[in-house]
């Protein structure tokens, strides 16, 4: 006789959870939704910062219409409004407003919470108002139009001017009166003027600093022939009649050029354009003065892109004007390359080879223990820490024992014994040391030891198999680490101040006189350049535009630097690690 079976009272329970099948918890899908997340979060920053830089940067530049507005204190505003924004006014503003102001604002921000609205006014003419920016009240406002013949003038000095044409003169004279006639004559004689302008602007920067430079270059001659043979010698008094030759003959071309620039000026000074402003009051502007001017409530969408395109132009190839808020970046371009480059030469080699010694010949022990702690904790020092050590080594004792070396005839001034973009790359090569050394280990460390110990089967050397063998496969992971090094170096800011990086500097480190290359000259960078703009700009509102775009230009020059990387990692890759059995 058979015994019935007994069934525990767990059994429904599990055959019911084996029927639902397995919990999330033990598939492991929580974790896959949080890993997804993560990854879903960083990527809609990333992507949201550069559309935000991408958008302001970009629209910068394009042509916005100009607005007149009539307050009912009867002031009279002419501008481009650069934003609006809702506020909540202190009762300081509310008492300020008039009776007819205080009635719409409590009507109109009895849905609101109490808030109101006001533009920032972009009016220009500060010689006349002491002022770039005026905030408008939305409920002061009585009057509102876009005037016709409202001109937006970008000038070389004092920032923008808008008005309406009322005079264009010709040596005092009024050569057209009308809005309309005074226009067609300014785009008639702008572009001469403007020509001239820049013909008087090359002699001045160019032929003038050539000259210059003869001169110095001779100075020192005879003070090195002084300092070598003292004041009473034969070859001092030959230096000597040979330097004061060579300042007469410069004096001569010296007055030459003066002479083709007054005569530039005098022809500019003959031509200008009065214009009426927002307050009714008659201003004349010297066409020399003026870099571009349109009127902006006239233009059609292809005029747009013409002003657009030229300022874009300007910015890419020009210097900057207005304490940099205005004007191109072509020397923060330029110190920026040269200096991302100059550091790249310098970090690579010393990088790659630190890492093969530790990872190929050094034995494992305390002081290799220690140097990788050390290159490890110095990736974690603040940057502004190389800086301080850049000053202090590299600009001081290395650059002050070369000035008593080769340039004692300088002294006191320094000539390597300061910032220059020499010791800047320098100073960031150091910086970015710990990440080239890393992922060049991390590179060699990949590569199979199979493959090691087929070459030496070979009859290859320990130098042979790592050239031909190691290197080939580990090139990748090192062009990586050169990418980040290159990346990083290129938006370092703080240890630029310190070591060469400068507001403005009128003479670029690679230019067409020899030796070509000058790496003790300080230079200007876009990450200082930014900074600079941002907040350190007398016109900060001005700036801020400018900021978004040095921003975009920064990133996409870091974009096609490692782009170039990428390119010849690939290329690198092909020809080694395809060849390779």
């Amino acid at each position: 006789m058979s015994m019935p079976l007994r069934t525990s009272p767990v059994e429904p329970r599990k055959r019911s959870r084996a029927r639902g099948g397995t919990s999330l918890l033990s598939q492991g899908e929580n974790m896959l939704w949080l890993t997804s997340g993560a990854l879903a979060v960083c990527t809609v920053m990333i992507v949201g910062f550069l559309v935000l830089v991408l958008v302001q940067g970009a629209s910068t530049f394009w042509p916005g219409r100009l607005v007149e507005v009539t307050l009912d204190d009867g002031r009279v505003f002419l501008g481009e409004v650069t934003r609006t924004e809702q506020f909540t006014p202190t009762p300081e503003i509310v008492a300020a407003w008039s009776d007819t102001a205080r009635e719409r604002y409590q009507r109109e921000s009895a849905g609101h919470d109490g808030k109101s609205t006001r533009r920032l006014v972009r009016t220009g003419n500060f010689e006349l108002t002491g002022t770039h920016f005026e905030w408008v009240d939305d409920v002061a406002i009585v009057r509102e139009s876009r005037p016709d013949w409202a001109v937006l003038f970008e000038r070389r000095a004092w920032g923008r001017f808008y008005g309406v044409p009322k005079e264009f003169r010709i040596d005092g004279n009024a050569a057209a009166t009308q809005p309309s006639a005074v226009w067609r004559e300014f785009r008639r004689h702008h572009h001469a003027v403007s020509t001239r302008f820049e013909r008087r602007y090359q002699l001045q920067k160019h032929d003038f600093g050539k000259l210059h430079a003869r001169a110095e270059r001779a100075r020192l001659e005879a003070k090195k022939v002084e300092t070598q043979y003292g004041a009473a010698s034969a070859q001092y008094e030959t230096a000597r009649r040979m330097l004061e030759g060579e300042v007469r003959a410069i004096e001569s071309q010296q007055r030459t050029l003066e002479e083709e620039i007054r005569l530039l000026d005098e022809e500019n000074a003959r031509y200008e354009i009065v214009l009426t402003t927002s307050s009714g009051e008659a201003a004349p502007l010297p066409l020399a003065d003026v870099v571009r001017a349109f009127p902006a409530n006239q233009l059609s969408t292809t005029s747009k892109l013409g002003v657009y395109g030229s300022r874009w132009k300007e910015f890419l190839t020009e210097d900057p004007r207005e304490a940099n808020s205005e004007g191109g970046v072509l020397p923060a371009i330029v110190g920026t390359v040269i200096m991302t480059l100059l550091m790249s030469i310098a970090v690579v080699p010393f990088g790659v080879l630190a890492a093969l010694y530790l990872r190929e010949y050094a034995k494992a022990g305390v002081v290799v223990s220690a140097v990788r702690i050390a290159i490890n904790n110095m990736a974690g020092v603040p940057s502004i820490v190389f800086g301080v050590f850049g000053l202090g080594f590299f600009c001081y004792i290395i650059g002050g024992s070369l000035d008593q070396a080769f340039f004692a005839e300088k002294l006191p001034n320094p000539t390597y014994g300061r910032g220059g973009v020499l010791w800047a790359a320098l100073t960031l090569a150091l910086l970015t040391l710990p990440v080239v050394v890393v992922s060049t280990e991390e590179a060699l460390a990949a590569v199979p030891r199979s493959m090691r110990e087929g070459s030496y089967a070979c009859g290859a050397s320990k130098w042979q198999t790592i050239r031909r063998i190691v290197l080939p496969r580990a090139m990748p992971g090192i062009m990586t680490g050169f990418i980040l090094a290159m990346a990083r170096g290129a938006g370092e800011v703080a240890p630029l101040m310190l070591v060469g990086a400068v507001k403005l500097a009128p003479d670029l480190p690679l230019d067409g006189v020899a030796p070509y290359l000058h790496p003790d000259r300080s230079f200007m960078h876009l990450g200082f350049h930014i900074y600079d703009v941002g907040f350190q700009s007398q016109n900060s509102e001005a700036g801020k535009p400018m900021v978004f775009t040095t921003t975009l230009l920064l990133i996409a020059i870091i974009a096609v630097l490692n782009v170039t990387a990428v390119w010849i990692r690939t290329r690198l890759r092909r020809r080694f690690v395809g060849g390779t059995f």
